[in-house]
């Protein structure tokens, strides 16, 4: 082959050219087989089956993620805890655990986020934008999984099942709460009196019930008698039979 064709792949890489277009979005890159690759999304073809359940897939690289799925392989060990994984971009999300890094930072209000997906999902509070919007009715959401759990209002669909009593619910979480009137567990308590909940709700209602720590108007303490508690009343006036009785120290 021409040496001078050779070059061209690394050339592209230094100068940014992006000589092929795609004809449906416009959108340009530096490869064929990128294009290519591409073009599938606007398609739909999925040229890589899997031999196992029949799933197909774009790419022979997103194939071979899948396969792991079914022979269990997690080639990808955590270096710190050993958790190991069956994708690269899992584990490099997994280590952000131990490290704390957050590479994500939001150029607004400063505030940073271990994955892209939490910083984007971060900046529609500050744009507002609702990209996700009900085909059945005008409400629009922030998030794919919002706009999923809010259209099993419009189909009834229920399902999150109780496998105790048969009881369907439209979200996981409801569901978790739900698991509790079966289990007894009460994983909220209260810090004051040692009564737990089945709900942080009802934990966050409760607490009204003991209010602020009162302070006491007489002393300014707020473990003094419960009489010092009734609320601040003015002292009476010495007469001057206590002033001349009362003893001085």
């Amino acid at each position: 082959s021409d040496p001078k064709n050779l070059l061209l792949t690394p050339q592209r890489t230094h100068t940014g050219a992006k000589p092929y277009g795609c004809g449906a979005c416009g959108k340009r890159f530096g490869h064929l087989s990128t294009l290519t690759t591409h073009r599938r999304l606007h398609t739909g073809e999925r040229p890589y089956s899997c031999g196992a359940c029949g799933k197909s897939f774009t790419t022979p690289s997103d194939l071979n993620k899948h396969q792991r799925s079914h022979t269990g392989e997690r080639p990808y060990p955590c270096p710190a805890c050993g958790k190991r994984f069956s994708q690269q971009s899992n584990l490099t999300m997994h280590r952000r655990s131990h490290t704390q890094e957050r590479p994500y930072p939001c150029r607004a209000c400063g505030k940073s986020f271990k994955y892209l997906a939490d910083l984007t999902y971060h900046l529609r509070q500050h744009s507002g934008e609702r990209p996700y919007r009900c085909p059945t009715c005008p409400k629009a959401f922030k998030n794919s999984s919002s706009l999923r759990r809010h259209r099993h209002t419009h189909t009834g669909e229920r399902p999150h099942t109780c496998a105790t009593c048969g009881k369907g619910f439209t979200q996981a979480t409801n569901l978790r709460q739900h698991l509790r009137v079966h289990t007894g567990e009460r994983p909220y308590t209260c810090s004051t009196c040692g009564k737990s909940f089945t709900h942080s709700s009802n934990l966050h209602l409760h607490r009204r019930t003991h209010g602020p720590a009162p302070q006491c108007p007489t002393c300014a303490v707020h473990t003094c008698p419960q009489q010092h508690l009734q609320g601040p009343t003015p002292a009476a006036p010495a007469s001057p039979e206590a002033s001349r009785t009362r003893p001085t120290c």
